[in-house]
């Protein structure tokens, strides 16, 4: 086991005070002022239902159309208020969510012991949100080749996630420049609750990711433990850490385990030579 993690940030300290849910509709956004303007629910106990102007992470700009139901959590602040903890509420999308995340429950249940998918099985059908609060799912994948793995934004050890999202986007570059037009990449957080769909923007952002084919995904807790179980990954909080194993997985158009390492030692070379190349149609090692 390896631990990775981080101390409580100022916004987490005030959210321990307090702080309150919010449920809304974005009528406007205005990226260059870092606003949003959201008419939103009656507050019970604070606040009765109303028009405000919210002060909204970059992050979150990105995620936000006008329109858009949302909840997330607000605060009080010396120059007005700001929210944070945005998740978008969309009947359809959670339906969606909801029901991929309860037949991945039975389905990890049923596997019992066995829930760990070995090379040559495929990889087990979910649904989350990337980093645009959009639903994803495998089948958006069919046809392109996957490599998928576990990551969290705050996540402070330069050896474990930032080395591996560093190397996921030597992996992007090296395929893109060999022509292999037909791979995605995938991190998947292990932190739901702090790595909402603006955090992720934020994260991919900061750090220059062409997110035209790598993707960032979180979702309901219940969901990612279950895949967590069933690909091979523990982790568990301790000390303010979150201690957890690696793993990076390869997966080919059919939607099949065919190869993965669970090290941070991985290269992108590694990924590479089993790559699938657009123009010819080799065997790939084992």
């Amino acid at each position: 086991m390896t631990g990775c993690g981080s101390h409580p940030s100022d916004g987490d300290a005030e959210g321990a005070k307090g702080g309150y849910e919010l449920v809304g509709r974005v009528v406007a956004v205005d990226p260059e002022a870092r606003t949003a303007l959201i008419d939103h629910e009656e507050i019970p106990q604070y606040m009765p239902a109303m028009v405000m102007e919210f002060s909204i992470s970059e992050g979150d700009l990105k995620v936000l159309k006008e329109g858009m139901r949302l909840r997330g959590r607000m605060f009080a602040t010396d120059d007005g208020y700001r929210l944070e903890k945005i998740w978008p509420i969309d009947a359809e999308g959670e339906a969606i969510v909801g029901q991929a995340g309860a037949a991945l429950r039975q389905d990890t249940v049923i596997r019992g012991r066995n829930a760990y998918r070995e090379i040559g099985e495929s990889l087990p059908d979910f649904a989350l949100y990337d980093q645009n609060a959009g639903v994803v799912q495998p089948d958006r994948f069919r046809g392109q080749q996957i490599v998928l793995n576990f990551i969290f934004t705050r996540c402070p050890d330069p050896k474990m996630c930032p080395a591996s999202t560093a190397k996921m986007m030597q992996l992007q570059a090296a395929a893109r420049e060999l022509g292999i037009d037909n791979l995605q990449l995938i991190s998947i957080t292990l932190d739901p609750e702090y790595d909402t769909p603006g955090i992720l923007n934020a994260y991919a952002s900061s750090r220059g990711i062409d997110t035209a084919n790598f993707s960032f995904l979180t979702g309901p807790e219940p969901a990612i433990l279950d895949l967590m179980s069933q690909l091979g990954v523990l982790a568990f909080p301790e000390d303010g850490l979150i201690r957890h194993t690696l793993a990076t997985i390869l997966i080919d158009e059919k939607g099949r385990i065919i190869y993965r390492t669970d090290t941070s030692g991985w290269e992108p070379e590694e990924f590479l030579k089993r790559l699938r190349r657009p123009e010819t149609d080799p065997a790939r090692p084992s």
